[in-house]
């Protein structure tokens, strides 16, 4: 079977990771959660790097680890490539000598993946001859990816490449990684604990808190559920959804968004018409109407249903689950007094005012 099946467990003073889930070997699973809840940990664990850990993996059908110690695979022969938050890129080396090092020393050598492809696919060529103490955070990460890709792995493990990079070197960055599963077919593990950065990149997703598996599947699915407690602004109730890009409009710098037949106005991206681009609408930025607002300065607003009202008695805002049509959702939160006032109930017809769209302009899919 053509996944990553696992069900491990290790113990360290104050801390004790406890996880059983199985992963399709296809596109980006991310490991989301608080610093410290276990992501990196069974990460280590995975790459065969915490020889201590109990359990067992399966990889495809092969067995990673049946046991501690003698009964795990040692971490050369797992053919898994590890990218850490820092480089650690040989000094001494040039750009190219980076990369023919890993492609030497690859134990997969018809795997597909050649020099020419991955310093096109991460546009490196200019870097070749640079040194690395030259190069940008960026550039660095770029190289190190290059590098893991050069050892030809079945799968890459990401421990957040991205956290020692400003919002600028990621925004360059974040293009590169998410073509990796289509350029290279290679499927991915990505640590992050930034939700915008996870609903960007990723498929699926794993959600950690102290080192228990609190939830787990598509990230459109994860996102909408409210059992789940909030990582300081990190997470918090939303949805993400795919829209369409149908026109541009430079004189406003807008562009405009198909939903199944409903419109989305976004700051003007650079996609090409017919292209998909994926957004995140969080909870607290959508407002309920009953009535389609005229002369108002909100330009977004969906027709939809309520599905259900979450409105504990103990709290001052409800949690709206909406339908927008095609069995697309949207979250709303707002205040009990306001479901009262509005005499709001499932089954009612309602528009809902979104005030702001996150998403990432250069994360666009083909038509």
């Amino acid at each position: 079977m053509n996944t990553l099946a696992f069900d491990l467990g290790i113990a360290f003073p104050g801390f004790t990771l406890d996880v059983a889930h199985e992963i399709p070997l296809h596109g980006i699973t991310a490991l989301f959660g608080p610093s410290g809840c276990g992501k990196s940990t069974l990460l280590r664990i995975l790459a065969g790097l915490e020889r201590q850990a109990m359990g067992r993996i399966d990889f495809a059908g092969e067995t990673w680890q049946s046991g501690p110690g003698a009964k795990a695979m040692p971490t050369h022969k797992r053919g898994a490539g590890y990218v850490f938050q820092d480089a650690r890129l040989f000094p001494h080396l040039d750009v190219a000598g980076n990369l023919h090092f890993a492609e030497r020393r690859s134990r997969h050598v018809s795997s597909g993946i050649d020099f020419d492809q991955v310093v096109s696919a991460l546009d490196l060529a200019p870097l070749l001859g640079r040194r690395v103490t030259s190069l940008s955070g960026g550039e660095r990460q770029r190289v190190a990816i290059g590098r893991t890709l050069l050892t030809r792995p079945r799968l890459l493990l990401m421990d957040e490449p991205l956290a020692a990079l400003d919002l600028k070197r990621k925004a360059e960055i974040l293009p590169y990684i998410e073509r990796l599963p289509v350029v290279f077919g290679v499927p991915a593990i990505y640590v992050s604990h930034d939700i915008d950065e996870v609903t960007r990149l990723a498929h699926r997703m794993m959600v950690l808190r102290d080192g228990r598996l609190l939830a787990a599947g598509p990230v459109e699915d994860v996102l909408e559920r409210l059992d789940l407690p909030a990582n300081g602004e990190r997470f918090e109730p939303g949805v993400a959804l795919t829209a369409r890009i149908v026109s541009h409009d430079p004189h406003y710098q807008l562009s405009q968004l198909d939903l199944d037949g409903q419109h989305l106005s976004v700051p003007l991206v650079s996609g090409p018409i017919g292209s998909r681009l994926r957004l995140r609408i969080k909870a607290r930025d959508v407002s309920i109407a009953t009535r389609r607002p005229q002369d108002i300065s909100i330009r977004n607003i969906l027709a939809a249903r309520i599905v259900e009202i979450v409105a504990p008695v103990e709290a001052a805002q409800a949690d709206l689950l909406l339908e927008i049509g095609n069995g697309r959702h949207l979250r709303a939160r707002i205040t009990r007094a306001s479901v009262h006032e509005l005499g709001l109930a499932p089954g009612f017809g309602v528009f809902a005012l979104v005030k702001s769209v996150t998403f990432d302009a250069p994360g666009f899919e083909a038509p």
